[in-house]
C-alpha cells in the first residue's frame, strides 16, 4: 500500500512540475516545434485535462485500496502516449527529445500496473476467496 502512495505521489507532483509550464509557454512551443499552435483550445483543453489528472494521482495515492480499479486508465494512457511517440519518432516526426518523455511514461505505467498488483486485497494474495 505504502508504494502505491509514494508511486502516485511521484507521479502527481511530476506531472504537475511538468504539465503546469504549458499554460505559459504557448509561444515557445509554436516557435521551438513549428508551425505555432493554430488550434488553442486543443491545445489548452490538453494541458488541463492531462493537469487534472494529476489531480487524480493525488486523490489515488490517499486511499491506493479505494481507488485501485483507478490505476489502469492512466497507465494504459501512459502506454498508449510513449508508443505514439515511439511511431512517430521512427515515422521522423518528433526528434529523439521526445522520447525521454516516452521513457518516463513508460516507467510510470510500469509502476502503476505494479502498485496495481501491490494493493490487491489481502484475500486475493493468499488464493483465498471472499464469501
Amino acid at each position: 500500500m505504502r508504494f502505491a502512495k509514494v508511486v502516485f505521489w511521484i507521479a502527481g507532483i511530476w506531472g504537475v512540475l511538468v504539465i503546469t509550464p504549458l499554460f505559459f509557454m504557448l509561444d515557445t512551443v509554436g516557435r521551438q516545434t513549428p508551425p505555432p499552435v493554430t488550434h488553442i483550445d486543443f491545445y489548452f483543453g490538453f494541458a488541463i485535462v492531462t493537469l487534472m489528472w494529476q489531480v487524480a494521482f493525488f486523490v489515488i495515492a490517499l486511499d491506493p485500496a479505494r481507488y485501485r480499479a483507478l490505476m489502469i486508465p492512466p497507465a494504459l494512457a501512459k502506454l498508449g502516449y510513449a508508443a505514439m511517440l515511439a511511431v512517430l519518432h521512427i515515422n521522423g516526426l518528433v526528434n529523439g527529445g521526445m522520447l525521454l518523455f516516452a521513457s518516463t511514461d513508460t516507467l510510470l505505467a510500469f509502476l502503476f500496473l505494479v502498485a496495481f498488483v501491490a494493493t490487491r486485497p489481502r484475500n486475493q494474495r493468499s488464493g483465498l476467496v471472499r464469501e
